[in-house]
């Protein structure tokens, strides 16, 4: 007979291969919890490239005399209960305001996590017969949501990452025979490979064939467009946007995300979302502290320029060794290197423990998420990044070239490989 827990026991799963082996290394490293450029790994100090910390905001004192000043206040366990009930507070509905008039919406709504607030905005909104269009590049949280929209009737199709003659074709034939709504689910900078939603051609086709429009702007919000508005004021297309979902996690450097909208769509997700209606309320402490913080992102323009300088430095750099970077238009650096044909995954697990040896922390990325024959670095630069970090950290990508003899560069095939991780183009 089987018994449930028999997976349990194999290499199956994500990352079978590293739990089964018992690995806490490339896999829930452990690390100083404080982020920042450098970070205690192993004993050591190593430069830190796999923090989102786009703007230096972690290190903020301002923002953690706030925050101790709230814990102070209100204790760790305030407001105690759902917003339904017992966990609403006018602290809680000023944030709002202020995040809605950021976003230039007429409302806006918070959620306790960033993964949450995607699966309880998708799930309150599309059900039986509606239809959710993805990109098949959208975070694992887009994914998970269309899924739970699918168990409520919705219907889901995909296109191919940022290709608008792809998609067209799926709304073409969505609306052959259309009962339903249909919501196009995207991201707005994609976080793993850095490149920008193609934002002005989606919001024209949403338009053309009546549809709703989704954006996940994890990585956008507080990096791209006036004042760290995001990746639709970034193209000039915010009043398109139909549902803005911005996170805490990342540019923020807290905990946390919110949804802006129009004033009765927001209030149907308040009423429906069920993974807030049932879920405690976001903990005072970070509401007072996320307040505090939307000053410092609004004019945050000085520190996303130092942000933009670092990016561009780091790509140079990495790009004049010969390190394929891939056609990003975020900050966030891609560094792509191929493997060989006969080793999938083994030569990146080399490259990272080479790097982390010599106090430079990178997270590979391997098959399958990129093409077999490559392993992508996925680097975030940040204001707090200096000079002196990123020359280090070119040094080390120069010796760790010349020591594990990497290739020289990416080949014509590796190219197109690398291309349709971005655009699905064809040569």
């Amino acid at each position: 007979m089987i018994d449930i827990f028999d997976k349990c026991k194999t290499d199956g799963g994500y990352f079978g291969y590293y739990r089964k082996a018992g690995d806490r290394d490339l896999t829930r490293p452990t690390m100083d919890p404080l982020p920042g450029k450098t970070m205690q790994y192993k004993g050591n100090e190593v430069v830190m490239w796999s923090v989102n910390n786009y703007i230096g905001l972690a290190e903020n004192e301002e923002v953690k005399q706030v925050a101790a000043q709230a814990v102070q206040d209100f204790g760790t366990s305030s407001p105690m209960g759902s917003r339904m009930m017992s966990g609403n507070t006018q602290h809680h509905q000023d944030l709002e305001k202020r995040l809605a008039e950021f976003a230039q919406k007429e409302a806006a709504y918070l959620f306790n996590y960033g993964y949450m607030g995607v699966l309880g905005i998708v799930s309150s909104l599309c059900g039986s017969k509606d239809t959710v269009i993805v990109d098949r590049l959208a975070h694992a949280c887009i994914l998970d949501a269309a899924s739970m929209a699918k168990s409520a009737g919705a219907t889901i199709r995909y296109f191919k990452h940022n290709n608008m003659k792809d998609l067209e074709s799926v709304l073409q034939q969505v609306n052959k025979n259309r009962e339903g709504g249909v919501m196009i689910l995207i991201e707005g900078v994609y976080g793993m490979t850095g490149d920008l939603a193609d934002l002005p051609g989606i919001c024209e086709l949403k338009e053309k064939y009546n549809a709703r429009l989704f954006i996940d702007d994890a990585h956008g919000v507080g990096v791209m467009g006036e004042k760290g508005r995001g990746i639709g004021d970034h193209f000039g297309v915010q009043d398109r946007v139909d549902l803005y979902f911005g996170t805490f996690a990342k540019a923020f450097a807290a905990i946390g995300g919110y949804v802006a909208a129009d004033q009765d769509v927001i209030d149907w997700i308040a009423f429906n979302a069920r993974t807030q209606v049932f879920a405690k309320s976001l903990p005072m402490v970070y509401v007072k502290a996320l307040d505090k913080t939307l000053d410092f992102v609004i004019a945050g323009d000085d520190r996303r320029k130092i942000m933009w300088d670092n990016s561009s430095k780091l790509k140079k750099g990495l790009k004049d060794l010969g390190y394929y970077i891939g056609p990003g238009e975020s900050p966030i650096c891609s560094v792509f290197t191929p493997t060989g044909s006969d080793d999938v995954n083994g030569v990146g697990v080399r490259m990272v423990k080479y790097l982390r040896e010599n106090l430079i922390f990178v997270t590979a990325v391997v098959y399958p998420v990129v093409p077999p024959g490559l392993c992508m670095f996925r680097m975030i630069p940040t204001t707090s990044h200096t000079d002196v970090e990123i020359q280090r950290t070119v040094e080390v990508f120069a010796r760790m070239k010349k020591d594990m003899n990497l290739m020289d560069s990416v080949n014509e095939e590796d190219i197109k490989k690398i291309r349709k991780v971005y655009r699905n183009v064809k040569d």
